[in-house]
């Protein structure tokens, strides 16, 4: 057999990267009203760029192998930054370890670029094993906020337990998203905590942090929902008076388990929030996307919340390396009122979801709330029958 020469390998690599990269996309001709999905992922493992996975000299790399395999991106925060719609994407080697890296685009559509260098997370003593799901938050104190999931060896596992892990919520600021500050990872009464991110505003004088407060790495225990804490300073990060705003329920799209997703967008009529709910069924944890809205000046305070879930895995991203799973911890809002929501799919890939701050305002404000029970979503379908007569 004869291999290509190196160098003509690499020219094609990077010609096809480049075609990728470039790629137009396009709205999908079928759309709720609520949210417009795309034709395309708009990052993908094959997007990571060549240098990061190829050694390009001939020397030491003769038959041009892929040296570091990347095997997911996916899980982005996201913030618009010099009229740049950028991502902090979760980034999977085949290793399995997470890392954080950034990529840009002009449209925040398509024609996503990675930035040369993945971020080198600054560490803390005791250092992360795995890090990952950040949230991007631009807070009024003047700092970006990047607050994410830190996990470490669970030291109380049993002897041959090499898979018990715990986590909690891992800070790092900056004032641009180059040069980062690691702070002290959150303290709370919680043996876990995950899907932590910050209010962008200060509420009576102290941070507020959206918590998900748990009692393992998988089960939620007897707590578990959205939580709602206030800390005096970053810089000494202890939550106090955490409560729970947005609780699981039985026989909903958020039974098991449901956590906040990005920090939520201030609007005219209350706080626009996009989470993600866990149910059980017999293939596995189903995840999907799901919003609320709470009130503008007492946030703690759910005033809105449509029934059932708003994002779920069509048929092409339900399929990944974890199945059935849409997730969600970025989205902007541009001055015009057009939202981009930034969305993974079976923690595989990333894509991208547009509406309106009016479109979802309504849709939090006008969707029936679920009544809990089957009876109660049929009463709720005759309403809309009746109302609707005379004009079908």
């Amino acid at each position: 057999m004869t291999l290509p020469k190196t160098a003509d390998t690499f020219d094609q690599l990077f010609q096809e990267h480049k075609k990728l990269i470039q790629r137009t996309n396009s709205p999908l001709p079928s759309s709720n009203g609520i949210f417009q999905r795309y034709e395309h992922p708009i990052i993908t493992a094959a997007h990571a760029p060549i240098h990061w996975r190829y050694d390009l000299y001939e020397e030491t790399n003769p038959h041009g192998l892929e040296r570091i395999g990347i095997n997911a991106t996916f899980n982005a925060a996201a913030i618009k930054w010099k009229d740049k719609y950028v991502l902090a994407v979760r980034v999977e080697g085949s290793d399995r370890k997470s890392f954080f890296a950034f990529a840009e685009s002009l449209n925040g559509i398509d024609n996503f670029k990675f930035w040369e260098r993945p971020l080198l997370l600054p560490q803390n003593k005791d250092e992360d094993i795995n890090a990952y799901d950040m949230r991007l938050v631009r807070h009024e104190d003047g700092y970006i906020y990047g607050i994410f999931c830190t996990e470490k060896k669970d030291p109380n596992a049993p002897n041959g337990d090499t898979s018990s892990a715990i986590a909690n919520a891992g800070i790092i600021r900056s004032k641009d998203l180059e040069n980062w500050e690691r702070l002290p990872d959150l303290i709370s009464n919680s043996n876990q905590q995950r899907n932590v991110t910050l209010h962008p505003e200060f509420v009576n004088g102290k941070y507020a942090v959206y918590t998900r407060p748990q009692d393992g790495f998988i089960d939620t225990g007897a707590g578990g929902g959205i939580g709602l804490g206030f800390l005096e300073k970053m810089e000494h990060p202890q939550v106090m008076d955490e409560v729970i705003i947005n609780p699981k329920k039985y026989h909903t799209v958020y039974e098991l388990k449901n956590g906040q997703g990005p920090s939520p967008l201030k609007t005219k009529d209350g706080w626009l929030h996009l989470a993600h709910g866990v149910r059980n069924t017999a293939a596995g944890l189903r995840y999907v996307l799901y919003m609320f809205m709470t009130d503008l000046n007492d946030i703690q305070k759910v005033i809105h919340q449509p029934g059932g879930y708003v994002l779920a895995p069509n048929d092409a991203e339900i399929i990944g390396d974890v199945g059935n799973v849409l997730f969600s911890n970025g989205w902007i809002a541009d001055d015009d009122g057009k939202v981009f929501v930034y969305y993974a799919s079976s923690d595989t890939r990333t894509h991208v979801a547009t509406s309106t701050i009016d479109i979802l305002i309504d849709y939090c404000k006008n969707t029936p709330e679920d009544k809990l029970y089957s009876n109660g979503s049929v009463e709720t379908i005759l309403e809309l029958i009746e109302r609707n007569k005379g004009l079908y």
